[in-house]
């Protein structure tokens, strides 16, 4: 379906949904748990998945190493990552959120640098500075009212803990990735382990098994398991395949500004000049590193992967 999309399209789709999935998690936050609505979503988004595969002929059998593999990408991936962002958006509005989600990169040029060596160059150093410089000025005013507030604090501390953990996952996809698996039976089975480990993790610590048949969730969730967590990965990899990582992996550079605007019109963001600077420094920063042709496909595609939400 996606072949029938012009780049600009398939651009603008993912763009636009996943600039507006970090708004529509906040539908999924009442009377059932965080872990509840994550292990829903990747549940139905995973077998959802599986079905694809299997229509498009794609092999589904790993061997136990790589199913290990799989379910450490999982966990990383679509369970901690998820429920710390689940979380986050309790506290805190959901554009902050993904802003904060635009330091991932730069996460992942240094994390694979430790993990797989690749090099680390003077331009990504100060790339890395810009955004990171980006972030703080967009939390600045946050910041101030961190004395006062135990729930910024904890908005803070869980947004943290998700990017990291999103970056762990990052670095699974890289290695699996490496070693040939393919993307879209990997990215289903990596669902299934991370919702599976969410519902694990749930009952374990004796969250009430809840479901919310009203028409936000149902709908928020349906929307966020196959437009957030499917069309749009088939949007992407068509547009990676047209037009190569590099030029595909500006969509990640615009998402976190379209989930801040949205921000504003939903959830009563104050836009200041402060924040504008934050902007365009993260913006500038992801920019120049992705134009220093250091990054590898494979560490693209990690990267888009924490995108997405």
């Amino acid at each position: 379906m996606s072949a029938r999309f012009s780049n600009l399209q398939l651009f603008l789709v993912c763009v636009l949904i996943w600039g507006s999935t970090w708004l529509v998690i906040t539908f999924q936050l009442g009377s059932v748990a965080p872990e509840l609505s994550v292990a829903y979503r990747f549940l139905l988004a995973g077998a959802a998945l599986i079905a694809f595969c299997r229509w498009r002929g794609h092999a589904l059998a790993f061997s136990v190493r790589q199913h290990l593999d799989l379910i450490a990408f999982g966990a990383a991936m679509f369970c901690l990552s998820y429920i710390f962002v689940y979380h986050a958006e309790l506290y805190i509005i959901s554009g902050m959120v993904a802003v904060a989600y635009s330091a991932s990169p730069m996460i992942n040029m240094w994390a694979s640098r430790l993990f797989f060596g690749t090099p680390v160059t003077a331009r990504v150093s100060v790339a890395a500075s810009l955004g990171i410089v980006g972030i703080v000025c967009v939390f600045w005013g946050e910041f101030s009212k961190l004395s006062a507030s135990r729930n910024l604090e904890l908005g803070v501390f869980f947004t943290v803990a998700s990017v990291l953990a999103s970056s762990a996952g990052s670095m699974v996809a890289m290695r699996t990735q490496r070693r040939g698996y393919a993307t879209w039976p990997s990215m289903a089975w990596g669902m299934l382990y991370g919702g599976a480990l969410a519902l694990m993790y749930a009952l374990v610590a004796g969250k009430p098994l809840r479901f919310e048949w009203t028409v936000p969730y149902v709908s928020s969730l349906l929307y966020l398991a196959i437009l957030g967590s499917i069309v749009t990965f088939a949007c992407y990899l068509t547009l990676l395949k047209r037009m190569g990582a590099a030029q595909s992996s500006y969509v990640g550079v615009m998402v976190p500004v379209v989930a801040l605007l949205v921000s504003v019109f939903f959830e009563g963001f104050q836009w200041t000049w402060l924040t504008s600077v934050g902007v365009l420094l993260s913006l500038g920063g992801n920019v120049l590193m992705l134009r220093g042709g250091q990054s590898s496909p494979s560490a693209n595609k990690a990267s888009e992967t924490s995108t997405a939400h």
